[in-house]
């Protein structure tokens, strides 16, 4: 049985509103897949730009904390140098006016003639020989002669034996010189420089971290002592 015209119609129709409705589905199944894709895609990107973000800013902060601790360091180590430099100048001033002044302590025979029995006898105990010579100016002859005999009184009091000490007069100091003496050995080999100038210069090298720490206390640095 053959169908009419308008049951056919009828069919076509029925079977357009059905393909049109299975496309329908169909898109909104592929548009409901793109919004999925596309939302997936665009956090992976948001993540990914984050963690780009975030690893630039820590690398940023990083270098900027980094150049904060060098400008600190450069500040602190230029300061230390500078604090290290006033101190070390003042130090020298100490010792450049102790300079200064050596000419004046022959002014005081008294002291002076104390000072170079002292002088005589360090000298004298060094060698440990019977006949030591001392130097001097020419200036201190008289003090020198005293004190020799002060000193080999003392020296023989102190270690039972006896001493003989002379002037060498042929082999003077020189007249600018702060003052002071030279003791020679019997021999002539070994001469003991005890002239004010090199007593202070021993004083200097020996005393300065004394003095240093006096002035400015002990170093945070330092481990040992002696």
């Amino acid at each position: 049985m053959s169908l009419t015209d308008d049951q056919v119609a009828g069919e076509l129709k029925k079977m357009t509103a059905f393909i049109k409705q299975e496309a329908q589905e169909k898109a909104r199944e592929i548009q409901i897949k793109a919004d999925e894709d596309f939302a997936i895609e665009k956090s992976k990107l948001v993540r990914t730009e984050t963690v780009a973000i975030d690893t630039q800013f820590e690398r940023k902060h990083k270098q900027a904390e980094l150049s904060q601790q060098i400008a600190r360091s450069n500040v602190t180590n230029k300061t230390r140098l500078k604090v290290l430099s006033v101190r070390q100048e003042l130090l020298e001033s100490i010792f450049e006016d102790a300079r200064k002044n050596l000419g004046h302590i022959p002014n005081d025979k008294g002291k002076y003639s104390q000072v170079l029995e002292g002088l005589i006898l360090e000298g004298a105990y060094a060698l440990g020989e019977p006949k030591i010579s001392i130097r001097a100016r020419k200036v201190d002859f008289d003090l020198v002669q005293t004190a020799t005999k002060s000193a080999s009184t003392t020296y023989e009091k102190k270690t039972g034996q006896t001493i003989v000490i002379t002037l060498d007069e042929t082999a003077e100091l020189p007249e600018n010189g702060a003052g002071g003496v030279h003791i020679v050995s019997g021999s002539g080999r070994i001469d003991i420089n005890n002239t004010l100038e090199e007593r202070l210069q021993i004083l200097e090298d020996e005393a300065l971290p004394a003095v240093r720490n006096t002035l400015f206390g002990p170093s945070p640095n330092r481990k040992f002592y002696d």
